[in-house]
This record gives structure tokens, C-alpha cells and sequence, in this order.
């Protein structure tokens, strides 16, 4: 594999080395990686599965809140099996929904899984007293249970959940494959030049490290032999090749280029640059988790009013009526309506219809909350290179020196040297020479030159293409004016020597999306502000970002800049989507409110992303931003369905009407509570793009 280098002026650039997902449970927890999220799916439906089969005789054997259905079987002894498989899928089916509402109150924080406990634990302490009481006082007042109620919760729970994270798919461990960038030896040198391969765990601050061409570098370190350059670009972002000599700090996990160089090692394991950046993508997404989703602040507020409205009707009751029997079943049939099926799915089911709607155009919705925020967005961040550029160098401007030959013949003489390299530079070349049906010669003696270029014999004439620094350095005359101007507009510069003589140059940069413009103007037509962020140099920013109209652009950022953008908007009040594709992206990504990876970027962004791009075009985050609007829509929808029957079924089951002789009985309290699940489900299905 050939591998050369091509310095240049543009902005410190090199042409180098061609060489469901949380149960919801209040406090949240960050994705654990793919395996972890699979087998918890995994673990969701066998519960699932299990807690259905539980059901089957406590659907059987007893009566839903008072009511026979023709299906019902009673024998001596059934109830004592219905106490039986109740008492287990409590136990079994409702024990997430309990450890759920421990974090919660444990975080002061009451949500979905407070009130869900609320309901099923309601139902089942108050049915084996009403069971038990049955038993040892056959001749007293009969008393309802509510297995049935405590059976059917648990199993929609479950299922919303299920569907829910089914939906939304796995999680990739960002973390874990940021980690892999590194190697898993280095080779250890000492001053007599004998070499040592040791585990990387076994490297320490101030070793030597051999570092050839191609290899991964092991560790930040700073290079102490050699020239070379290296491809930092899935770290920090930079397009371009970076050159690095004596004195220079590399970044461990960065692709060395065209040289061999030795580094003294000044970070490793938890002091080393990736190291601190996987940091960064922790703590963002651990923060991310913690957010309350929609559901979660009406089921906090539900779950407040139905202990007040079960609470005030049991003293009242008991007041009015002096029979403490009635008062605690008139508070338990309230704090048993509280948790209404409807809930459990109303969002589930726009969920899982959403997701399907996405991935038919191109879109991997990954989280809930990336949905219900992406509506408030009034600030897109955008990574450069890869997201509104192609990643990939395209020729921008032929120069010839003279009239003695044309650009189709310089670009015959540079595709000929570069044929075999594999440098991005070197494949924009090529790519250009293909396009304009040029015949690509045989070179001969193709070589890199380390820190210069790359040299070959083209019909007998020796061909170098090498940068403007090495131009200034052998005090070649070329037309420097020119070769300046071009590399402030962002592009990398090789230039063409015939036997010591420029012929010309050829100018690279990184080709603009076709539909970016549209994008951005449509972004500013929705009110949203378009924000370019770019660890490239500020030349090659600035050139972008005024082709397609974006005012405010940051250039040179590290990983932790990025972030501390994103943070430094937020705090401001502002609502962050940011899209991008590299591994410097991630922190970024994770801090944002929503995260948006373009689908062929790095397996990295794509983990820690919220969103993915499939097609690789931004135009797309357009109708993710109108599929968020139309599900958050149909969200609000139905938890107001299924929040509104609580504001209707609460106060009557407490009791308000009881003046005038309406009093909800439980049985046409579960009838409002199915035909309320049927309305959110049928709803559900109505949402489109």
C-alpha cells in the first residue's frame, strides 16, 4: 500500500500521509450497549410471557369488578388458585414496576412507575384482604376483589413497555467502541533501539513507542523521532492529514500516515485524551437520561391527585357513613382507576407507530424524549465534514503554470502517480481524471516521499507532486500568490514538478452536499438557527459555511469544544439538535437534546446518537423535524385520553356525586377504562408524516 504526503499552507492543513428503553423509571439509566439492551428487550417479553400465562386463571376464575363474563369458571377452590397466580404475577410481572417506583421516590421524583405501583399494589393488598375476609367471615358482608384489575394492569404495562422498546430497537455501546480505537499492544522501544510488544494496559507515562505506517497510535504522546502525518480525523474532526515531527503531540487512537516515528507516551488509560473524551459522552448521556419524559410528568401529577382524591374519600366517607368497610373500598376503587390502561400504551403505540413511519423514510428513531424535544428546536448544530460535506476530496481548480500544457494534462500526469496510492487526496485525483475519460498511465517507481509528496517516472519523465511548503523550501519558483489564494478558501494544494519544473497546481476541497443550501434555507424559514461547528481549520469553515449561508460557524474544535458549545446554548435556554458523524461528534451528541447521526459516520456517533440519518442526507432531519411534530401531537393527544378519563373517573369513584346518587361503580369504571385503551390505540394508528 503507497503511501505519501502532501503538505500545504491551508490553514495548517496537510495533503499527509497517503499512507425502551429505560422502563421509564424516573431516574433513567443510559443505554448499555447493544447486548445489554437486547437481553433487556429479551428479559421484558419473557416476563411478559410469563406474567400472560399467570393471567390466564385469575381471567378465568374471577370477576372483573363485580362483573360475570360467560367465560368464567367457579369451583370449590378457585379462589384460593386466583389468590395463588394473582399473588406470583404480582410478585413476578410487577416487581420492574415496583423497583421503578423505589428510584423514584428515592429521586423525590414520582412518575409512571409510582403510579403503576400505586394501582397494582392497591389491588393486591386490598384483594387478599377482601379474600380472606371472604373466607373467615362467610356470613358477613361479601367484599369485590380486584385480581382481575391487578392482572390486566400488569400484563398492558408490561406489553407498552415491550412495544415501546421493541420500537425503538437497540442501543449500540458508544463507549465500548470508542475504546476499541486503540490497539491492543504497542511496541516498546529503549535507547539501544531494542524493541518490546507489551499489552497496552502495561504501558506506562514515559515509554518509548514504535509507531510504523498505517498502526494506530497506542497513546498520547509527543513524537521524539521521525516525521510522518497522521490521520486525526476520527478524533478531532480535522479533514485533512496533519504533518508531525520532532516535538509535535499526537492523540492516541489517530492513524499514523507515510513515516515510522518513536513517541514518549504522556497519557494512557484514564489520562489519555480518548480516555477523557468517553468521559465527556458518559456524563452527557447519564445527565440526558435523567430528563423527565411528558408521560412521566403526567403520571407525577396523576399520581398526586388520586393519593389526595383516595385519601380525602376515605375520610369522608367514613365520616358520612360511619362504615370504614365502605370508605376503604370507595379509596381503593380510586386509586385502582387512577392507573388507567390507556395510560400504559397511549404512548407506546405512537411510538412504535412512528418508528415505522421513520424507518420507511430513512429515519432510526432511537428515544422518546429525542421526540417531545426535537418539536422545541430552535437551534441546529452541525458538524462539517461528512454531514453538509461529503467527507471526501473533489478537485476544485486546475492551474496550469504556462500555455505549454492544459489541465487535462497535468490531472493525466498527477492520476498517474497517484493510481496507487489509497490518500483521500490521491482518490480525488483519480476520481476527476475518471470523470473527464482520461487514460490513466502505468507509473513507474511510484514512491512516497515522507513530508514531501510523492514521486514516479511517467514516460521517462520523473513526476513529483508535492506541496507549497516543499515549493518555498527548495526555492522553486511557482506562482505562490495563486497557490495562497486558493489554500485561504479552504482547499488542500498539490503541485505538479516535471524534472524539477511546476507545471502547475491542482486545488482539492471537500465537495458541499447537493441539497445543503435548500436545508439551511428552510431551517431559517422555520425559525431555527442553523450553527456550523468544525474541528477543520476557520479557511475551509468559513468557505463552507458562506457557500450555503450560515452566519455563525466555530472552526478548530476538539471533542470537548463541541461539547461546551452545546452546553453554552442550552444554558442559554436554547432547545440543541446536533448532527454529525465522527467520533469527536459524540460528546456533542450525547450532550444535545436531541442527538442526530448521519447514517454512514462512524458506528461511535451512531451509538451515541438519538437519531439516525440513513441516507446520509441532512435534508432528511426536515422531516424528522415534521414526524416529531405530528407524534408529539398524537402523544398529547392521547395522554390527554388517558389522563382525561382519570379527571372524569377519579372524582366520581370518590364519591362528588354521591349528593345527587351517582356514584361510579367499579364496573362501568372498567368499561370507561377499555373504551379510553381503544380510543389511544385507534389514534395511535392515525399518525402519518
Amino acid at each position: 500500500m503507497d503511501t505519501h504526503t502532501h503538505p500545504n499552507n491551508a490553514g495548517g492543513h496537510s495533503h499527509g500521509g497517503h499512507g425502551y428503553m429505560d422502563m421509564q423509571s424516573g431516574g433513567g439509566s443510559s443505554h448499555s450497549g447493544m447486548d445489554g439492551h437486547k437481553n433487556h428487550m429479551e428479559n421484558l417479553k419473557i416476563k411478559f410471557l410469563v406474567s400472560l400465562i399467570l393471567s390466564l386463571p385469575v381471567f378465568i376464575f374471577s370477576p372483573m369488578m363485580g362483573m360475570e363474563f360467560p367465560w368464567q369458571i367457579r369451583f370449590p377452590g378457585s379462589g384460593w388458585a386466583v389468590l395463588f397466580f394473582g399473588t406470583a404475577l404480582f410478585f413476578y410481572g410487577g416487581m420492574p414496576f415496583l423497583k421503578g417506583a423505589l428510584s423514584e421516590i428515592k429521586n423525590k421524583s414520582p412518575a409512571m412507575m409510582t403510579l403503576i405501583s400505586l394501582g397494582i399494589t392497591t389491588a393486591y393488598v386490598y384483594s387478599v384482604y377482601a379474600f380472606l375476609s371472604n373466607i373467615f367471615s362467610p356470613g358477613g358482608i361479601h367484599r369485590m376483589d380486584f385480581f382481575w384489575e391487578l392482572a390486566t394492569l400488569i400484563i398492558i404495562m408490561l406489553l407498552g413497555h415491550w412495544i415501546e422498546m421493541n420500537a425503538v430497537g437497540r442501543a449500540g455501546n458508544a463507549l465500548k467502541k470508542m475504546a476499541e480505537l486503540l490497539p491492543d499492544t504497542a511496541v516498546v522501544t529503549d535507547s539501544s533501539g531494542k524493541t518490546q510488544k507489551v499489552l497496552l494496559r502495561d504501558l506506562a507515562i514515559g515509554n518509548m513507542v514504535l509507531v510504523k505506517t498505517g498502526e494506530r497510535i497506542p497513546a498520547d504522546g509527543t513524537v521524539v523521532q521521525g516525521q510522518t502525518t497522521v490521520n486525526e480525523s476520527m478524533v478531532t474532526g480535522e479533514s485533512g492529514e496533519v504533518k508531525k515531527e520532532t516535538g509535535d503531540t499526537v492523540i492516541g487512537g489517530s492513524i499514523n500516515g507515510s513515516g515510522t516515528i518513536t513517541i514518549t507516551v504522556t497519557g494512557t488509560g484514564d489520562s489519555g485524551y480518548l480516555s477523557k473524551v468517553m468521559d465527556l459522552v458518559k456524563n452527557a448521556q447519564q445527565e440526558k437520561s435523567r430528563s423527565e419524559t411528558l408521560a412521566d410528568k403526567v403520571a407525577k401529577w396523576l399520581f398526586y391527585a388520586a393519593l389526595a382524591a383516595g385519601i380525602l374519600s376515605l375520610i369522608i366517607w367514613f365520616i358520612v357513613t360511619g362504615d370504614f368497610s365502605i370508605a376503604l373500598e370507595r379509596m381503593v376503587t380510586v386509586l385502582i382507576i387512577a392507573c388507567p390502561h390507556a395510560l400504559g400504551l397511549a404512548i407506546p403505540l405512537v411510538i412504535a407507530r412512528c418508528v415505522s413511519l421513520g424507518a420507511k423514510h430513512g429515519l432510526l428513531v432511537r428515544s422518546r424524549k429525542a421526540l417531545e424535544l426535537a418539536v422545541k428546536t430552535d437551534t441546529i448544530m452541525l458538524d462539517k465534514t461528512g454531514t453538509l460535506t461529503e467527507g471526501k476530496f473533489s478537485i476544485s481548480r486546475i492551474v496550469p503554470f504556462s500555455g505549454a500544457y492544459d489541465e487535462n494534462t497535468i490531472l493525466s500526469l498527477a492520476a498517474a502517480v497517484e493510481a496507487k496510492s489509497n490518500h483521500p487526496l490521491s482518490a480525488g485525483i483519480v476520481r476527476e481524471a475518471e470523470a473527464r475519460g482520461i487514460t490513466i498511465e502505468d507509473a513507474k517507481d511510484s514512491v512516497s516521499m515522507a513530508g514531501i509528496g510523492i514521486q514516479g517516472t511517467v514516460n521517462g519523465r520523473n513526476i513529483k507532486i508535492v506541496s507549497p511548503a516543499y515549493m518555498d523550501k527548495e526555492a522553486i519558483p511557482y506562482p505562490a500568490e495563486k497557490a495562497e489564494e486558493l489554500a485561504k478558501e479552504g482547499n488542500s494544494i498539490s503541485i505538479i514538478l516535471e524534472d524539477g519544473k511546476a507545471l502547475g497546481l491542482i486545488a482539492q476541497g471537500d465537495r458541499i452536499k447537493e441539497d445543503a443550501k435548500d436545508f439551511i434555507e428552510e431551517l431559517k424559514r422555520r425559525k431555527i438557527n442553523p450553527v456550523m461547528l468544525s474541528g477543520d481549520n476557520r479557511n475551509a469553515a468559513e468557505r463552507v459555511a458562506s457557500a450555503l449561508g450560515i452566519a455563525d460557524v466555530r472552526a478548530g474544535l476538539l471533542p470537548e469544544d463541541k461539547e461546551r458549545e452545546v452546553t453554552a446554548y442550552r444554558e442559554k435556554g436554547n432547545v440543541v439538535m446536533m448532527v454529525g458523524d465522527g467520533v469527536n461528534d459524540a460528546p456533542a451528541l450525547a450532550r444535545a437534546d436531541v442527538g442526530v447521526a448521519i447514517g454512514a459516520g462512524t458506528d461511535i456517533a451512531v451509538d451515541t446518537a438519538d437519531i439516525i440519518l440513513v441516507k446520509n442526507n441532512p435534508a432528511d432531519i426536515l422531516h424528522f423535524l415534521s414526524l416529531s411534530k405530528n407524534t408529539s401531537r398524537k402523544m398529547k393527544q392521547n395522554l390527554w385520553w388517558g389522563a382525561g378519563y382519570n379527571i372524569v373517573a377519579i372524582p366520581l369513584a370518590a364519591g362528588i356525586l354521591a349528593p345527587i346518587g351517582i356514584v361510579l361503580s367499579p364496573a362501568v369504571g372498567a368499561i370507561l377504562m377499555s373504551l379510553s385503551t381503544v380510543i389511544v390505540a385507534g389514534n395511535a394508528f392515525l399518525l402519518k408524516l
